[in-house]
């Protein structure tokens, strides 16, 4: 079956995977990072989570914001203090992934660490990434990274394609009580655990409702969301830009390298 194929310096994303794009809210590029990059992410991960701890501990505190000691970290918006982030991020991978999913036209909207941290590491109960956002618009794309082997056991992601949702539009979300997550889908169906080596990107959709599971093993379970718009996502008035939007491709061309 076709999925993914890199012929010399080209990563190739097949018609196959743009149809299930399309038609589920998702595809799956395994092992798709190469090793140097990967091992950059996991390095920067651990530079900025150490600058957290630091911070942390200036001010006798074990909770920052949503980061919490030991336990579960967010990393956000730090491309612009890593030329090495930058150089993923707007890299020929990333430009293919962006080409398969949301068009010729890209925006950088946002990127984050998440880490759950061994044993302790939260669940992320069922939303669409567009729940954050919290009212209609252009379905973008979410490019999360694993950094480490992906198990149930770890704290995966679990998917539901478009037709298990019933819905492929964004629906409004409800904050859950305790944890603070947005949520939007309130059925019994488990998902799809995505089970998948490090180095591995799942693509889909602000429309795709996911959820992820406790980390109950004795590593940290890592990753890197990368988040691409087709345009300038904007607030609820159309009066300001809702978060960054980094001008990546033009016209299916990069004009930006991150450099």
């Amino acid at each position: 079956m076709s999925t993914a194929t890199t012929t010399g310096n080209t990563f190739v994303i097949s018609d196959e995977l743009k149809r299930q794009y399309i038609e589920e809210g998702y595809f799956i590029l395994p092992a798709a990072i190469p090793s140097e990059h990967l091992e950059m992410l996991r390095d920067e991960c651990t530079r900025f989570i150490d600058e957290i701890n630091a911070e942390m501990d200036a001010a006798g505190k074990k909770v920052m914001g949503i980061n919490h000691r030991d336990k579960r970290y967010f990393v956000a918006n730090k491309q612009s203090k890593s030329e090495l982030l930058r150089q993923f991020l707007f890299s020929d991978l990333m430009a293919q992934v962006c080409k398969a999913t949301i068009g010729p036209d890209a925006f950088l909207f946002l990127e984050q660490y998440v880490v759950k941290s061994a044993e302790v590491g939260m669940k992320f109960a069922w939303h669409q990434d567009g729940g954050y956002i919290g009212h209609a618009h252009t379905p973008y794309l979410s490019a999360w990274c694993a950094l480490d082997d992906m198990t149930e056991a770890n704290g995966t992601i679990y998917v539901l394609p478009y037709d298990r949702a019933g819905t492929r539009e964004y629906v409004p979300h409800r904050k859950e009580e305790g944890s603070n997550d947005m949520v939007g889908y309130f059925g019994d169906d488990p998902g799809i655990p995505v089970i998948v080596p490090a180095g591995s990107i799942v693509c889909f959709s602000s429309a795709t409702f996911h959820r992820s599971g406790f980390n109950t093993t004795h590593k940290a379970r890592r990753s890197y969301l990368c988040q691409y718009s087709p345009d300038v996502i904007m607030n609820k008035e159309g009066t300001a830009q809702w978060n960054t939007a980094v001008p990546f491709l033009k016209d299916g061309r990069i004009i930006y390298r991150g450099i």
